[in-house]
């Protein structure tokens, strides 16, 4: 589990509920509830706005599928702009994105920062007006590009590769 750096949590929050959140104790809150693997944040009620940093890996659509669904909330991926999950919650679903320019370096549970950066181009998703608010406010602090009002062409193919 790796969790978001500081920064880009102060930049966009603060949040209602964490339903990816790290175990307890955890070095620094990431919204005023959490809930943890143990607790299958996609089966409980979300309230609030929320923050959604979900695991990457295979079931990463699922969660912002729960996040599009709620509508309030900004949620951290990786920016593959080209597979299913992206182009049917991200692109067709989201209000808003901060691609960011500078790769992050994310932390353990203990608070300790990685050896690395991401590895990847990370993005972060806004769902609803008040999303789009912070991503816009935050640009200012998280370096990138901020994309508001797109349209999605008329593709009758979605991307193939879901990781």
């Amino acid at each position: 589990m790796w969790l978001t750096p500081p920064h880009i949590l102060a930049a966009v929050g603060p949040f209602d509920l964490d339903p990816c959140a790290s175990p307890e104790p955890r070095p620094w809150p990431s919204a005023a509830t959490h809930y943890t693997e143990a607790d299958d944040g996609l089966a409980r009620p979300w309230q609030g706005f929320v923050w959604c940093n979900p695991p990457f890996g295979p079931d990463v659509g699922r969660w912002l599928r729960r996040l599009a669904d709620h509508g309030a909330g900004i949620g951290l991926c990786a920016a593959r702009t080209e597979t299913r999950w992206f182009v049917e919650q991200v692109w067709r679903r989201a209000d808003g994105l901060l691609f960011l320019h500078q790769r992050p370096t994310f932390h353990r549970p203990d608070g300790s920062r990685g050896a690395s950066n991401s590895g990847v181009p990370i993005c972060l998703v806004g769902y609803g007006t008040e999303a789009c608010g912070r991503l816009t406010r935050a640009v200012c602090k998280l370096p990138g590009s901020l994309v508001l009002d797109w349209q999605v062409g008329c593709a009758t193919e979605v991307g193939g590769e879901d990781g």
